[in-house]
């Protein structure tokens, strides 16, 4: 038993070095990006902000709206489908946490089978997810499962750009992330968004080792000291033409 144990902590501190050099790695060339992660947090406070706050604001009113009224016919089609092709609801909903750690409900398009849904959230979906019925896997790779959460924007639960919002004790490698990353909370300082910095890194999905984590994390607390409404407009572009045209979802 003593030399089973020895075993599996040595496998373990292992895997925790290796998991370090990836993140090490990934940071040494996030700074060759001229990304610095030493930049205080924004104070909130300042005129400054709260201007630059208030056009996201509009900005992402106007968008939402824009949004909602072009992508009608393609919202009806597939709330259409959905009906049609399975039994329950066309949207679901669910438990998120938003600005300054409240919780919302956010909407998303029903993608999987109503009996095998985990409204918690803590089950995340994977590829290939037998839950998920075939309409729905092509909602998730195209990603249109996220349009009904213009809604969300319009009522002032979200933004069209931010740190994606997680359900209420999401894990990070296995621990809640609040206590996998001290700074977990700061990313609630902002309203979550459709899309954000991380997503359109490639950070999105799983977050089951620390890696994946990690760099979720960074690239959020990233996003918030360096918002404003062009690097918005540049994380929205990219978003359409990554997930949306490429198909990345998932």
């Amino acid at each position: 038993m003593a030399n089973e144990t020895g075993t599996h902590a040595a496998e373990d501190r292992h895997r925790q070095a290796i998991a370090l050099a990836e993140y090490v790695e990934w940071r040494r060339k996030l700074r060759r990006k001229c990304i610095a992660f030493s930049t205080p947090l924004p104070e909130d406070r300042t005129s400054g902000r709260k201007i630059g706050d208030a056009l996201k604001r509009i900005s992402d009113i106007v968008g939402a709206s824009a949004g909602l009224v072009l992508l009608f016919p393609l919202l009806a089609a597939i709330a259409i489908t959905i009906k049609a092709t399975s039994r329950g609801p066309i949207f679901f909903r669910q438990q998120r946490i938003g600005l300054n750690g409240k919780p919302f409900t956010i909407l998303k398009f029903r993608t999987m089978y109503m009996h095998l849904c985990d409204t918690s959230g803590v089950l995340q979906t994977v590829a290939d997810d037998p839950r998920v019925t075939w309409i729905g896997n092509f909602l998730r790779k195209s990603n249109f499962d996220e349009l009904p959460q213009l809604i969300n924007v319009l009522k002032g639960e979200m933004s069209l750009v931010g740190p994606r919002p997680h359900v209420p004790g999401m894990l990070a490698a296995g621990l809640p992330y609040q206590e996998f990353d001290q700074r977990y909370m700061e990313r609630h300082m902002v309203r979550p968004g459709i899309t954000g910095l991380a997503q359109i890194n490639g950070c999105r999905g799983e977050t089951n080792t620390e890696l994946t984590a990690r760099m979720r994390l960074e690239y959020d607390l990233i996003y918030i000291r360096a918002r404003s409404i062009p690097l918005d407009v540049t994380v929205l572009g990219q978003t359409i033409v990554r997930e949306f045209f490429r198909g990345n979802g998932y």
